[in-house]
Formats: structure tokens, sequence, C-alpha cells
């Protein structure tokens, strides 16, 4: 019995050392099955990140772009509710109107000594202050013909006063909306030398609020402080002709003064217009600033109404219905500022006028491959043959 029993003994201890080491093998296989998952697990992630990054990057750049289009759509209503606020803004306080018409405020260049004009190079120019009411002071530029170049060198304003009633006639310069400070120095400077170049004294002033002259602009004003140094031009002049030039917004303050003179009975011996429209609204209406306002509902309401209401007329059409002397319209097929058919249009209503019967009514078109647009036409080699055959003299500077 014990003989058996130990090899049954003996048995189960080997049973159960290869029990004992065929779970230790189990378990070594299944450590390595874990490690083997674990590394299969540790090489997939390779791949599956730079999807994650990617999936964030455009994530970042969704946010991004709604961002930015958020920001656009703040900047658009903004705009739009500037562009709806304006017309409101303007005839709520139609002051504005009358400033963006005048544009007296814009002075470039602004560092200029409007009292030394040779320092612009018009050596041969005074410079006068006159008073044409109380309170207003009008600065005043005279030109005298180029062959007097020398002898004005250092002559004072008596002298030049004097010059008047000499055998040259006399063009009273009217002009723009931007005066002797904004035109300077290419459109006035060339203008005066031109015209000072074909043998005529060339007078021209600042209207009260433009430049260095004190006052505050209006059509009136405009208007009287052209009678006043158009007056003071004829006591000095003796029996030289005496021409009024306006351009553009010129044109306007020449038209009133001409038919005031008209009026009166002691017209001017021509009138010459430069660009010239046919009343305010017509060209306000035209202007290219309007553009973007010019099918807004309500625009006459918003932007014309404001301007009458301010005074402000500039009825071309209508004065050269009571103008009583020759009348001479240039005018730029291509000008951008004052459409030519507005300067047509004022021709057509001209001319037919009972008031020109006995006078010259003439239009001269500049063709818009020359390029001479709204303040060029001086340029223009014909200028002074055109001038010659209108006023009927064969040189200026000699009588009639």
């Amino acid at each position: 019995m014990r003989k058996r029993a130990e090899p049954v003994a003996l048995e189960h201890e080997r049973c159960a050392a290869s029990g004992s080491s065929s779970s230790g093998s189990a378990a070594a296989a299944l450590d390595a099955a874990c490690r083997l998952k674990q590394k299969l697990r540790l090489a997939g992630k390779g791949p599956s990140e730079p999807r994650c990054a990617a999936d964030a990057g455009m994530k970042r750049a969704l946010g991004r772009r709604k961002g930015l289009w958020f920001r656009m759509k703040k900047i658009l209503l903004c705009v739009l509710g500037l562009y709806v606020a304006i017309p409101f803004l303007i005839k709520l306080c139609p002051g504005i109107q009358a400033k963006l018409i005048f544009l007296n405020f814009v002075r470039v260049p602004y560092f200029i000594d409007l009292k030394k004009p040779q320092d612009q190079g018009l050596n041969h120019t005074c410079n006068y202050y006159l008073q044409p009411e109380e309170d207003v002071t009008i600065g005043v530029w005279h030109t005298v013909p180029a062959v007097w170049w020398k002898d004005a060198q250092g002559k004072d304003q008596m002298w030049y006063e004097d010059a008047l009633a000499s055998s040259h006639p006399i063009i009273l310069y009217l002009h723009g909306n931007a005066g002797r400070v904004d035109l300077l120095p290419r459109y006035l400077f060339f203008t005066l030398q031109v015209l000072s170049s074909l043998g005529y004294h060339v007078v021209t002033f600042d209207y009260r609020g433009w430049g260095d002259s004190v006052g505050t602009p209006s059509e009136r004003g405009m208007t009287y402080d052209a009678l006043h140094v158009f007056d003071w031009i004829k006591a000095r002049s003796g029996d030289n002709p005496v021409y009024i030039w306006g351009h553009s917004l010129g044109t306007g303050v020449a038209t009133n003064l001409v038919r005031r003179l008209c009026e009166r009975e002691t017209p001017p011996d021509a009138l010459i217009l430069e660009s010239p429209f046919t009343n305010i609204r017509e060209e306000a209406k035209s202007h290219p600033f309007s553009v973007i306002y010019r099918y807004f509902p309500g625009f006459d309401w918003f932007f014309l109404d404001p301007i009458t209401s301010s005074g402000i007329k500039f009825a071309n059409d209508e004065n050269v219905k009571h103008i009583s002397c020759s009348l001479l319209i240039l005018h730029a097929e291509d000008d951008p500022v004052v459409p030519f058919q507005l300067g047509r249009k004022l021709y057509n209503i001209a001319a037919p006028s009972r008031s020109f019967r006995d006078f010259k009514v003439q239009f001269i078109p500049f063709h818009s491959d020359l390029g001479y647009r709204h303040k060029y036409i001086y340029r223009s080699p014909e200028l002074p043959r055109i001038l010659r055959e209108f006023l009927g003299k064969s040189e200026p500077g000699r009588q009639h």
C-alpha cells in the first residue's frame, strides 16, 4: 500500500509541477500577447496623430474664416449705415452742401504768401486789397501785359492802377470753387500768363471767404464782390474795353454780374464763359461726386433742395436771357466736372434769346482727344485766334 501510494504522490507532484509550468507558460504567452497588442496600439497612433492635427487645423481655418466674414459684414453694415445717414445729415444741415459747393476751405498748397505773387513766378503782378462792404476785405491780383514785364519790376500799387488806363484791354477773371491759393501753381498761374502774353491786363480776386479774403461766402456776396471790382476797374480804365471771364463756378458769378450790369445799362464789352453749367441744381446732379447717390430715393429732396434753401442758384440759364453783350462759351468735350452737354445746353438757351439779337453768341467745343478736360483750355494753341476773332481785334492791346 505504501509503495503504491508513493508513485501516486509522485505522479501528483509531477502533474502539479507540469501544471504550474504550463500555467506559467500560459501566463507568459498572455503577457506576450498583451505586449504585442500594446505595440500595435502604439504603432497605430502614428497615422492618427496627423489626422487629428489636420482636423484641428481645419477647424482653426474655419474659425478664422468665420471671424473674417464677421468683420467684413460688420464693416459693410457700417458703410451701409453711413451711406443712408449722409442724405439725412445733409438735409438737416444744408450748410454742408454750401461748403461742398464753394470748397473755400480747401487750401493746397497751404503755405503761400498771397501778398507776394512774384514768389509764384508772377513777377509782373501786384497784390491789392479792396473793401466791398464793411467787415469784408478781398485780395486782388493785377497782372499787366507781358510786354510790360521789365517796366513792372519793383513798381507799387499806384503804378499798376495807372496802367489800367493804357491802351490794353482788361479781363476781369472770376475763378471757380478754388481760389488763388488752390489753383497755384498750375491752373490760374498759367491762365494769367497766357492771357497776359496775349496783351491783356488780367484782374482776378478771391471772393470773400477764399484765400486771404475776409468774410463768409455766399452767392450774393460773391456777386457783390465781383461788382465792386468791376466798378473799381472801370473807374481807372478810361475807354479801354473790359471783358468778364468766368470759369466753372465763376461762370455763375459772371452771369449774375453781367445781368446786373446790363440791367443798370453798363454792360461789359463781352462775356466769356469757360466750362459753364446751366444752373447749380443741374450741375450738382451731374457732378461725379453725386454718382453714388444719383439714383437714391428722394435725391432731389435730400441733396438739391438744401442747395436752394441755402440761397444758392447760380442760374446761368435764366441770366443769359437778360444779358445784352457778346457771349463766348468755351467747353471741352472730356470735362469730367461740368459735363459738356450742360455747356451746349446753355448755348442753345442763349443763342435764340432776344437779348442777344444785336450781339455775337458763339460756342467753341474742344475735342476730347485734346485732353483739356475741366481747366486746361488755356493750353489750346487756337485760343489766341479764337479770342482775337471773337473780340474783333486784330491784335490785343490796340484800341477799336
